[in-house]
């Protein structure tokens, strides 16, 4: 089991038929040559850690740069731009139907993963935008709390003080499932009596805080689950394209935690 918007076994599946497992069609580095004949073989490019980390810092860059045009976009208290919401809306639904077609279909990776990075990035920068009007610095703050939870988390992670066993991976990812649902359920719901109407989650109250600090603290466990699935990835040989697919899980992670860490701050300031 591992990030609920991925599927660790449609992925192992995939590595094996999807791509071949690993697939020797695809050469890369030739290995040195035997001495005692012309004869030379050919390694399989392979999914690894490193190829992992790059494809997740294009991803990054890509999330990056149309975030920065959805914070020049974003209206604020100052002017108003119409429309600009609802694109910022429209780019939540595009990600989150990239992420339903990756959980059933890994391979399409290297195509959808860019696309949801851009459109979430889209995304982020006007909701960004928005709550710095609002509380000004609170941005910059989110992003150093998500950066400083995902070194911690990683850290852990590697000096196997936080063991990510199959019982792990099933409550967080279950819980993460549930808590989905609920949001889904709400966002539905706001649609028709108002966002102000959804539920207490949204409130600076006690209780308020308290669910958002459990909803980052889920996002910062899912993390580890993340890494799993990349070095098992990696120690499974999956193929070179499978970095694309594990890289979107990452970066959907670090999209849900900087959401929960903005929504947190926000209700802090607001006490």
């Amino acid at each position: 089991m591992s990030n609920p918007l991925m599927n660790e076994k449609a992925a192992a599946q995939a590595a094996r038929a999807g791509w071949g497992a690993p697939d020797l069609s695809t050469r890369a580095t030739p290995i040195a040559p035997i001495t005692d004949g012309p004869i030379s073989s050919w390694r399989p490019r392979v999914m690894t850690v490193g190829g992992t980390a790059t494809a997740t810092g294009v991803l990054l860059v890509l999330l990056l740069a149309t975030a920065t045009v959805g914070w020049i976009m974003a209206p604020t208290s100052d002017s108003k731009v119409d429309g600009v919401m609802g694109i910022a809306i429209g780019a939540v639904i595009a990600g989150f139907v990239c992420a339903i077609v990756l959980r059933f279909k890994p391979t399409l990776a290297p195509v959808l993963a860019p696309i949801y990075a851009l459109a979430e990035g889209f995304f982020l920068g006007v909701i960004s935008r928005v709550y710095d009007d609002r509380y000004n610095g609170i941005v910059m703050q989110a992003v150093g709390a998500t950066l400083g939870v995902f070194a911690v988390m990683l850290l852990l992670y590697k000096s196997r003080i936080l063991k990510v066993t199959e019982r792990f991976k099933r409550i967080v990812v279950t819980a993460a499932m549930g808590l989905m649902l609920f949001y889904a359920v709400s966002f539905v719901i706001g649609l028709f009596t108002g966002f102000s109407s959804i539920s207490f989650f949204n409130s600076a109250s006690p209780m308020g805080i308290l669910f958002s600090v459990f909803a980052a603290g889920l996002a910062a466990m899912m993390l580890a689950v993340d890494f799993d699935l990349i070095e098992k990835g990696a120690k499974a040989g999956w193929p070179k394209g499978m970095e694309w697919y594990a890289a979107f899980g990452l970066v959907a992670t670090l999209v849900w935690l900087y959401l929960e860490i903005l929504r947190l701050l926000s209700k802090l300031q607001r006490r």
